[in-house]
């Protein structure tokens, strides 16, 4: 495939994960608009967002696992569709409890783009030039996360539109998706009998969601040592445990277990998950500070985090043009770590009269951290495991990653809340007002006596350093980890680690419309080696017209391993 084929290609996939990135940005400046107007409060809020992520979180696996049995085209178009269902319902929605049931069901759709358009993206495009590639996906994250609150706060501020279209505005966006999809993206085929883990599935979906449940209401509905919490958390625990008996000795499992021997693939895995409670909850709660403690309207606070959308676009490309140029990626992940440390750092000394250059300093080194880590995670383990685990370990990784940011969302909404009570509730003994006097509900803030109005504001600047702060620990954590991962020159074909002499369906395919295997029945047909500008996906098999009429036997042999080798990973060998 040359360069221009690979972006057609692309073209589909980078709209639908700008369509799963809009729906999880677009409502971030809106929802104290959207909380306030269906009369919700703190809790109302962070499970807005923990429905979305949860959703996400519990299915990344299970389609990680269906695109290495099914059509990957298919599920990416089921999952657009689902998405839209999940939007209008929610743009429809008249009470919380709606809107949650929507977002829930907009996450199962988002989790499926997210999971497989990098799944796809493994399947067209050696290691070596992914991450040229990937930085365009970081590329498409960072104007997404710019352009999402942008737009949703426009949409909030003008009165014509309202805020239930900042969940229709992503329909339009995901049924051109599905058009472009269906036209430009061709994929070899893969044979392999579909044998679905169901029971594997329920049990990691139980299991997850009874823990994310926990971590969303502890504090606030329940104590954290309390009956309740022990039932979740053992119940969360054991159904887990299960999952693994059962994986391990399932023919097809949803996380292959065989994955985890893989140093690369740990520590990848359990980096992403601190990473990834840094990502989220810096995203989230930027915008509710913004608005809440710094008074600022949705559309001023889209606005104001355009330096950390600048700082991952432009990490994003640089690092995916550097890593392919020189197959180097292991000092770009542990940079991006550290970096994303320092700028939570920065962040974590804000209060509500914070001077907008520090913040700024702030956002754009954490957005650059990010843009440089996220999608080499997911690379280092592509890089270590075979195609025919491609989409398991992608997905697990993304799964991990949401994981830590879905649990990151709920542990540190809890700190939040907890640091604006003690604050609120102190300052109000101070003033020898009521406790009483001050208000959980986010629209309230407006109308509450200046002195008042004044400590809730206060209050949630210091809440949120707070969540910078710990955001800041995990991460570094994360980094660490990240330094400890071997750094394995990446493939220049997608043949199987440890083996040079085979040749994968993806490498395989020159020409999108073609079959996904050469010519080797002859014995003279070229399959290009060396990935180039033309010819970014080929891989290396020299001619051997004359040598096969020299040496018939030795030329036979050699034919008769690399049709094994392709049949081992379901493609075709006839012509």
């Amino acid at each position: 495939m040359t360069h221009r084929q690979i972006l057609e290609s692309m073209s589909g996939l980078l709209l639908g994960m700008f369509v799963a990135m809009l729906s999880s940005t677009i409502v971030t400046n809106a929802l104290p608009t959207i909380i306030g107007d269906l009369h919700g409060t703190e809790s109302g809020y962070t499970w807005v967002v923990v429905a979305t992520l949860l959703a996400l979180t519990a299915t990344t696996p299970i389609w990680g696992k269906l695109s290495d049995l099914f059509d990957p085209k298919l599920l990416v178009q089921l999952s657009l569709v689902i998405y839209v269902a999940g939007s209008v319902i929610a743009g429809l929605s008249q009470s919380i409890a709606m809107l949650i049931v929507a977002r829930a069901i907009q996450g199962i759709g988002a989790g499926g783009l997210m999971a497989l358009v990098q799944v796809i993206l493994a399947r067209m495009i050696p290691p070596r030039e992914r991450g040229r590639y990937s930085g365009y996906l970081g590329a498409v994250f960072a104007v997404a996360t710019v352009l999402g609150p942008l737009v949703g706060g426009l949409i909030v501020d003008a009165d014509w539109l309202g805020w239930r279209w900042c969940f229709y505005v992503g329909v339009p966006f995901a049924a051109a998706a599905l058009i472009v999809l269906q036209r430009t993206l061709k994929l070899p085929s893969l044979k392999r009998e579909a044998k679905i883990d169901y029971l594997g599935a329920t049990l990691i979906v139980g299991g997850i969601s009874l823990l994310l449940i926990w971590v969303s209401l502890a504090g606030t509905n329940f104590a954290w040592l309390s009956v309740a919490s022990a039932v979740m958390v053992l119940g969360g625990l054991v159904l887990l445990g299960l999952a693994v008996v059962v994986e391990s000795r399932a023919a097809e499992p949803i996380i292959p277990l065989s994955l985890f021997r893989s140093r690369t693939v740990t520590l990848a895995s359990i980096a992403g998950i601190f990473v990834g409670s840094s990502l989220f909850g810096v995203t989230v709660f930027l915008s509710q500070y913004f608005q809440t403690s710094r008074g600022d309207s949705p559309t001023v606070s889209g606005l104001a985090t355009i330096p950390m959308v600048l700082g991952m676009f432009l990490s994003s490309l640089i690092t995916g043009r550097i890593i392919t140029a020189t197959g180097r990626w292991k000092r770009f992940l542990v940079g991006g770590g550290i970096t994303l440390v320092l700028g939570l750092a920065v962040l974590s000394t804000l209060r509500a009269d914070t001077a907008y250059w520090v913040l700024a300093v702030g956002m754009a080194l954490a957005g650059a951290g990010m843009g440089a880590t996220m999608q080499n995670l997911v690379l280092a383990v592509q890089n270590s495991v075979s195609m025919r685990d491609m989409g398991s370990a992608s997905s697990t990784v993304a799964f991990l990653r949401s994981l830590g940011g879905a649990i990151g969302v709920s542990a540190l909404g809890a700190v939040l809340g907890t640091q604006v009570s003690r604050h609120v509730t102190g300052g109000l003994a101070d003033l020898g007002i009521p406790a009483g006097s001050g208000s959980a509900d986010l629209a309230d803030i407006g109308s509450l006596p200046e002195p008042v109005a004044g400590l809730v504001r206060d209050g949630y600047g210091i809440g949120t350093a707070w969540t910078f702060g710990i955001a800041a620990a995990t991460a570094l954590i994360g980094a660490v980890l990240m330094m400890f991962i071997k750094e394995v020159p990446l493939r220049t074909s997608n043949s199987e680690p440890g083996d040079p002499t085979t040749v994968d369906q993806a490498a395989a395919t020159v020409v999108l419309e073609r079959p996904a295997t050469p010519d080797v029945s002859d014995g003279s047909s070229d399959v290009t080696d060396g990935a180039t500008d033309r010819n970014p996906v080929g891989v290396t098999v020299p001619a051997q017209g004359s040598r096969a009429r020299r040496h018939p036997a030795r030329h036979l042999a050699a034919r008769g391993a690399r049709r094994a080798s392709l049949r081992k990973d379901g493609v075709s060998t006839r012509s």
